[in-house]
């Protein structure tokens, strides 16, 4: 449904600031901070996870990885996984694969932020392309999703069952 431009239109006409950033091909996370010049910590990186059979879309920090034991134990789920590559071209057609940009509200589908992004001023994320970039106020984002906000990922280097009961 969304493209970049219809992210553009849509972040207009509700008044948004925002700056679209070109930049060369990057396809992690990690590597998209790298080339937009901005920390992980920073980098708004979006995940699609089948909740009991509903997609959901999970949005959390680039030096952050999804904990499913505490995204299930949140959304008090019965079982929680990654949406499959074909689930993405079905749900996101119109982005480059693992390109899509943290709106679930554009898609049908609802959000999940983890609470560490929400402490940043600033978030920048994926538009659609491997090769654009947006920067807003997470302020702003948050007005316009409205997404559940709760705790559920864990730093990259941290094993998955610490700190976990």
């Amino acid at each position: 449904m969304a493209r970049s431009s219809d992210i553009v239109r849509y972040l207009q006409s509700n008044a948004i600031p925002f700056e679209l950033i070109e930049h060369e091909p990057a396809y992690t996370a990690c590597d998209v901070a790298s080339v937009v010049h901005v920390p992980d910590s920073q980098l708004a990186k979006t995940l699609v996870v089948c909740v009991d059979r509903k997609y959901w879309m999970v949005v959390l920090r680039a030096d952050q990885r999804l904990n499913e034991r505490l995204l299930k134990r949140l959304l008090a789920a019965t079982s929680v996984r990654l949406a499959h590559e074909e689930d993405l071209e079905a749900l996101f057609p119109g982005c480059d694969l693992g390109a899509m940009p943290p709106f679930g509200n554009l898609y049908g589908l609802p959000v999940i932020v983890d609470q560490a992004l929400t402490e940043d001023d600033d978030i920048v994320f994926n538009a659609c392309k491997h090769t654009e970039s947006m920067r807003m106020k997470y302020r702003d984002y948050e007005r316009l999703v409205r997404p559940l906000i709760g705790r559920f990922a864990i730093h990259r280097g941290v094993p998955e069952d610490r700190g976990i009961p």
